[in-house]
């Protein structure tokens, strides 16, 4: 199963909603940093989707977290 750039960037959203970034630096929280170095290699290469399966652990953990509250 693969997770397209769209799919990221709403879970990436759900968690900016969950878990918004603080300080006055407005770190980014450590679930939505984790989904981000995902999406950044994604640009980077220029891909579309990407399998599930090769994203980091916590990353998947996070995405299934998503998808199963949406």
């Amino acid at each position: 199963m693969d997770i397209t750039l769209a799919e990221l960037e709403e879970a990436i959203n759900y968690w900016r909603a969950l878990r918004p970034s603080s300080g006055e630096e407005c770190a980014l929280s450590p679930e939505v940093n984790a989904l981000a170095d995902v999406y950044a290699m994604m640009i980077y290469t220029r891909s579309r989707s990407m399998p599930f399966d090769s994203m980091p652990p916590a990353a998947r953990q996070l995405v299934d977290a998503w998808r199963n509250k949406i």
